[in-house]
């Protein structure tokens, strides 16, 4: 199921490009463009669902092993020392894009704990990230 309006369904389609860190059948992993840090993923079922309660089990069931999996991703190939994970519903809850989408937000001992979205200084510094990520 798909959402022909939503950005996310576009860029599952390909219509949009993205920094893909991993995809299958029913996941897509890929780099957030306005990152709370470098590294933060995007990770969006392939059934358009605006929220999680909205999402069918059998597509969470697929879509969580795709979010454990990215996470060990960034602690061993940025690397980093921990992760937050998290999942809006509704704008009230700052969610931004009406698709069922979880943030893998990688985290430093050393570094400040900020919840300010940055940018990467060039495209191709993205795509780097992406690919060195990509599995």
């Amino acid at each position: 199921m798909t959402d022909p309006s939503c950005i996310f369904c576009k860029i599952l389609a390909k219509q949009i490009a993205s920094a893909c860190v991993y995809e299958d059948e029913h996941a897509y992993a890929f780099l957030d463009i306005a990152p709370f840090e470098k590294g933060h993923t995007l990770v969006i079922p392939r059934y358009h669902a605006e929220r999680f309660t909205d999402l069918p089990a059998d597509w969470l069931l697929r879509l969580m092993p795709v979010v454990q999996q990215t996470a060990t991703i960034l602690l061993q190939r940025l690397p980093c020392d921990g992760f937050n994970l998290l999942q809006s519903n509704g704008a009230c809850a700052s969610q931004a894009v009406p698709h069922v989408h979880f943030h893998v937000i990688p985290r430093w001992n050393h570094r400040e704990l900020r919840w300010l979205p940055g940018r990467y200084d060039q495209p191709a510094e993205m795509q780097a990230l992406a690919a060195r990520l990509h599995v």
